[in-house]
């Protein structure tokens, strides 16, 4: 399904959270598209507090490069995107699953279903949700709180990769029921 016919996705918020990936300010300060990284952390931040307002999960996943002494300027999550009590995943691979606590954490708050956001649509985010996938998790992507390197590599992702691992819609159609 696509955004522009999606449905609104009324979730549970006992049993959802939303996952963002590598909102950092070495990564969103990066040329992107279809969109700007300021575009992306917009939405993505009102993401975040309608999540926290209706008691779901928010979970922030970031890179680190291995093997480095210390890490490259800008790798910290964007000031003001993680909350009091947020989970921080720190992950040394594509994917937020690899080598993490991500599954382990999401198990033990009972979450069932993954919300998607983050950069690059393509990476990090798409090698998150397909680990997702394989442990079971139902997954929703939303399209505007991505953005990859290139429009044609957000695109491939969102028209041709995600719909065959869950749901794409936009973050208008996000709500709580």
């Amino acid at each position: 399904m696509t955004a522009l016919e999606g449905e609104p996705a009324l979730l549970d918020p006992a049993h959802t959270a939303l996952v963002l990936v590598d909102l950092m300010d070495r990564i969103t300060a990066l040329p992107l598209a279809p969109r700007s990284g300021e575009e992306v952390l917009a939405t993505a931040r009102e993401l975040a507090q309608s999540f926290r307002s209706a008691g779901a999960t928010v979970v922030l996943v970031r890179v680190e490069r291995p093997g480095l002494a210390a890490q490259p300027p800008g790798s910290d999550l964007v000031a003001g995107l993680a909350a009091d009590g947020d989970p921080i995943v720190v992950k040394r691979t594509i994917g937020g699953f690899h080598r993490t606590d991500l599954h382990e954490l999401l198990t033990e708050r009972g979450i069932t279903t993954l919300v998607f956001g983050g950069i690059a649509t393509n990476l990090g985010v798409e090698s998150t949700a397909r680990a997702g996938a394989d442990h079971g998790y139902e997954l929703l992507f939303v399209e505007d709180a991505m953005a990859a390197l290139t429009e044609d590599e957000h695109r491939a992702a969102v028209a041709l990769n995600f719909p065959r691992l869950g749901r794409v819609v936009t973050a208008s159609a996000v709500g709580f029921g």
